[in-house]
């Protein structure tokens, strides 16, 4: 569950960086590209760290915390103008990554819930078993 949430929170986060970079002014996009990128930054690297081995949600979370560490950078580094375009990107990065999380994970879930089932003798998983 905790994977979930962090997935979910990384999804909703880098929404909100996406709507930002059209909604608000360029210091106000710059400090809150830097905000984001930092916070998805940290939640990225626990995901990597408490599932370190699934090699999966390393990888997702690997490539998380370098668009994230690309954000920081790039929003105390380059213009404001150009802060705005690249905060954009990596919005539009973490939204895809965080999907692609949020998918493994579920994957991850109905694999387990498949095993369980067979050990207890129905083959059928429970999303089967409901269609």
């Amino acid at each position: 569950m905790y994977r979930f949430l962090s997935w979910m929170a990384i999804g909703i986060a880098a929404a909100f960086l996406v709507v930002a970079t059209a909604a608000f002014s360029l210091p106000v996009i710059k400090w809150l590209a830097f905000s984001i990128g930092f916070g998805t930054l940290i939640v990225s690297g626990s995901i990597s760290f408490s599932y370190r081995e699934h090699i999966p949600a390393v990888l997702t979370g690997l490539a998380t915390a370098l668009v994230s560490a690309w954000t920081v950078v790039a929003s105390v580094v380059f213009s404001e103008a150009s802060v705005q375009n690249l905060a954009l990107a990596s919005g539009l990065a973490l939204a895809g990554l965080a999907i692609t999380g949020i998918t493994e994970h579920e994957l991850d879930m109905e694999r387990a819930l498949t095993r369980s089932a067979a050990e207890a003798g129905n083959q059928r998983s429970g999303l089967a078993a409901a269609a």
